[in-house]
C-alpha cells in the first residue's frame, strides 16, 4: 500500500525511514550472485587434473562465447581490463585521439591513456546513457583514429550510427561489452560488430569466473595480433616477436565459466522478466523514468537505471536522488549509484581545461540502480514497484 486514510482524507504512506512500516522487513539485495554445486565441481575437476594454466576449458570457453556472440574469433584473458587493454595495443597507436563515452566505467578510458592514446570524452545520449554518436562526430579531427562505445548496463549503443561515423571518417571500432553478455542488435549477436569487443565476467557481471574476460573480434590477422600479446608475444616456446604480457585467464577460471554459460541464457531471460515488471511498476509513476533501451537491440539488463526528476518531488537537504534511494532502502529494496560522477570529473582527468559534459554530469545527479538479478522472485519483484510507488508518493513536490 502506498497510501493511508486517516479522516476520510488519503494520504501518502508514512515512510520507513521516519518509523513507518517497510514494505518488506527482508532487503531485496540490489546484487545476486549464484556459484552453484556444478561451478563448483568443474573447478574442482581441472585442480585434481594438475592442468591450471589456460588449457581446453579456455578453449572451450572461446568457441561457445564467439558461437553465442556471432564472433568469428574470442580470446579468453586475465580480465575485463586486460581485454580493453589488448583490443586497444592492437588497434590504437601511441599518440592517437579516441573518442570515448565520457559516462560510465573508468577503465574503459584508462586503458587509452595506459596506450599512450589520448581519450577525446564524448557526451552521453539522455535516453539510452550510451554515447552520443552526433556529439562524437563533432569531435573527430585528424589525429582520430578510433572510437570506443560501451553497451552500457546491457544495452547495445546504437550500433548502426557508429559505424556509419567509423567507415565516413575511417575509425576502428572497439566494443565495451563488460556489461553486456548476450546481448543483441538486430537479431545478431554484438560480437559480430565493430573490429574488437571486450567482456568481463567479473563476480558481479552476468556471467562470472571470479575474474577473467574476453576479446572478440572478426579478422584472423587482429585475432593473431591479439593472441601474441596476450602471452609475452610468443610465436612459439620461448620464441617471441613483439612485446607482450601474461594475460591469460586459467582453465580453473574457465571451467566456472563454461559452467556458469550453461546457465545464462536462463539468467538473462529472469533479469528481463523482472526488469519488464519494474518498467511497468514505474509507467504509473511520476518524476520515474525507466531506462530506454536502444531501437533494435536487446538490453540484457546488467544493471536497472532508474532516473529521477528532482523537480518532481519535494527540495531536501542535499541530493533529491539520495534522499529518494536511502527511503527506498529503509522500505527494503537495495539501491546502488552506477555512477556518482561523471569519468571528467574523476581526479585523475579533472584537470585544469577539461570539457565537462553536461548530459553525463545530469546523469550522476539523477541516476540509481535498483536489484535486476536473476535471484529475485516475483514477490521481490512486486516489493520493488511497491517501494518506488510509496516513496514516490511520500516525497512528491
Amino acid at each position: 500500500m502506498t497510501t493511508q486514510t486517516i479522516g476520510g482524507t488519503t494520504q501518502a504512506a508514512k515512510l520507513a525511514i521516519d518509523g513507518g512500516t517497510p514494505v518488506s522487513e527482508q532487503k531485496v539485495p540490489i546484487v545476486g550472485v549464484t556459484i552453484s554445486d556444478q561451478d563448483i565441481e568443474a573447478a574442482v575437476a581441472v585442480m585434481r587434473s594438475g592442468m591450471l594454466a589456460m588449457g581446453k576449458n579456455c578453449k572451450a570457453l572461446e568457441t561457445r562465447y564467439a558461437e553465442a556472440t556471432d564472433a568469428k574469433h574470442a580470446l579468453t584473458c586475465a580480465n575485463g581490463t586486460c581485454a580493453l587493454q589488448l583490443a586497444y595495443e592492437a588497434l590504437i597507436e601511441p599518440g592517437d585521439e579516441v573518442l570515448v563515452p565520457g559516462w560510465g566505467y573508468i577503465a574503459t578510458v584508462s586503458m587509452i591513456l595506459a596506450r599512450g592514446a589520448t581519450p577525446i570524452f564524448v557526451d552521453a545520449d539522455p535516453r539510452t546513457y550510451n554515447i552520443n554518436v552526433a556529439d562524437a562526430a563533432s569531435k573527430v579531427t585528424s589525429r582520430t583514429t578510433a572510437i570506443v562505445g560501451t553497451h552500457l548496463y546491457g544495452n547495445p549503443v546504437d550500433i548502426d550510427a557508429v559505424e556509419k561515423l567509423a567507415s565516413d571518417k575511417g575509425l576502428s571500432v572497439i566494443f565495451d561489452a563488460a556489461q553486456a553478455h548476450l546481448s543483441r542488435y538486430k537479431d545478431r549477436g554484438v560480437g559480430a560488430y565493430g573490429d574488437a569487443s571486450t567482456y568481463s565476467f567479473y563476480a558481479t557481471k552476468n556471467m562470472t569466473t571470479g575474474e577473467g574476460g574476453m576479446v572478440t573480434c572478426n579478422d584472423a590477422d587482429l585475432e593473431r595480433t591479439i593472441s601474441l600479446k596476450r602471452s609475452h608475444g610468443e610465436t612459439e616456446k620461448y620464441t617471441h616477436s613483439v612485446v607482450g604480457y601474461n594475460y591469460r585467464m586459467t582453465d580453473v577460471e574457465a571451467a566456472i565459466g563454461l559452467s556458469q554459460f550453461d546457465r545464462l541464457g536462463e539468467y538473462t531471460a529472469r533479469r528481463q522478466s523482472a526488469a519488464d515488471a519494474i518498467t511497468s511498476a514505474l509507467s504509473g509513476i511520476d518524476g520515474l523514468s525507466a531506462p530506454t533501451t536502444t531501437e533494435g537491440a536487446e538490453h540484457v539488463y546488467h544493471l536497472y537505471q532508474v532516473r529521477i526528476d528532482p523537480e518532481a518531488f519535494k527540495p531536501v537537504d542535499g541530493s533529491v536522488r539520495n534522499a529518494f534511494t536511502a527511503a527506498l532502502n529503509a522500505e527494503g529494496v537495495g539501491t546502488a549509484i552506477h555512477y556518482p560522477k561523471a569519468v571528467t570529473r574523476q581526479p585523475l582527468f579533472d584537470t585544469p581545461g577539461i570539457e565537462h559534459l553536461e548530459v553525463a554530469d545530469r546523469l550522476a545527479q539523477t541516476l540509481f540502480c535498483v536489484p535486476v538479478h536473476h535471484k529475485l522472485d516475483d514477490d521481490q519483484v512486486r516489493v520493488i514497484g511497491e517501494a518506488l510507488a510509496k516513496v514516490a508518493s511520500a516525497m512528491r513536490a
